[in-house]
């Protein structure tokens, strides 16, 4: 073989092995959440502190904490947008993500540190929440091992931030038993979401969203295998959190799977209650 046609023959195995990489599988391990139980109602008001200690959280997440999961995507999926006007990627997006259940409810929290609120879609759709600032929950219920997109028993609870809280603010993405994804806001009656702008005094787009989805209009509807819940009961979880920052489709997290691709998603046991984190004296 000449040099030139080493050379070539190197070059050709260099480019597929990165195609090949690029085109790999995504992960097949997945993390398990165990999301406390509520024994209590909380208000709707914006303000998570009666609950988020009961609550399922592992923690602040921001880009440099998602590099290192092994969902992680090196930027396409995990990534931040730079508009050439921001300091290091920790003051662009932080935040702390909480769950919980009882009875009737699904219950979500987020408290957040963001740079910029935009919710200016250019593009804008009823169903587009993913390009403007918004968090949204992907609940599979009951959860099971075949790979699904937007097929039974699939659901997203979006909520877009916008303190005008406009008709498509809480959104569901869901499948069907006829196997169709479905677009629409979540049911009247079905959700109720505050949301507080600069809670602690250091950016006016800082926020929290407090937010209660009822299963049996959503989970049930969606599929028809669902029961209400109990101890033990497995459902799938993944976060999606989107920060446009001035573009039509701009950076977003991705926490506990990789998609669309409902097996990917976090195993969500549903636990029994959960005491608070008891602090010494001494």
């Amino acid at each position: 073989m000449t040099k030139l046609s080493t050379c070539l023959f190197v070059s050709f195995a260099v480019c597929g092995l990165a195609a090949s990489a690029q085109d790999a599988p995504r992960p097949t391990q997945h993390v398990t959440l165990l999301v406390p139980y509520l024994g209590e109602a909380p208000i709707v008001d914006g303000d998570v502190s009666e609950w988020k200690d009961r609550a399922f959280t592992d923690g602040i997440w921001d880009i440099y904490r998602l590099r290192h999961t092994f969902w992680y995507d090196d930027g396409r999926r995990n990534r931040l947008t730079d508009h050439g006007d921001e300091g290091h990627p920790e003051d662009d997006l932080s935040a702390r993500y909480y769950i919980a259940w009882d009875e009737t409810h699904l219950w979500f929290g987020a408290e957040v540190r963001d740079n910029r609120n935009d919710v200016d879609d250019p593009n804008h759709l009823p169903r587009s929440w993913y390009s403007k600032d918004s968090i949204c929950w992907f609940i599979e219920a009951p959860r099971d091992d075949a790979p699904e997109y937007w097929g039974l028993g699939d659901n997203a609870f979006c909520f877009v931030i916008d303190a005008e809280r406009p008709p498509y603010a809480a959104w569901w993405r869901h499948g069907s038993p006829a196997g169709t994804r479905i677009e629409e806001p979540i049911p009247d009656g079905a959700v109720e979401f505050a949301l507080q702008f600069d809670p602690w005094g250091t950016g006016t787009a800082d926020f929290i969203l407090e937010a209660s989805v009822e299963m049996a209009p959503t989970l049930g509807v969606s599929d028809p295998r669902w029961q209400p819940p109990q101890v033990g009961d497995v459902y799938g979880m993944e976060i999606v959190h989107c920060d446009p920052d001035g573009g039509p489709y701009g950076g977003h997290f991705m926490i506990y799977g990789t998609g669309d691709d409902d097996a990917t998603w976090g195993r969500m046991i549903l636990v029994g209650p959960q005491r608070p984190i008891e602090r010494r004296s001494e």
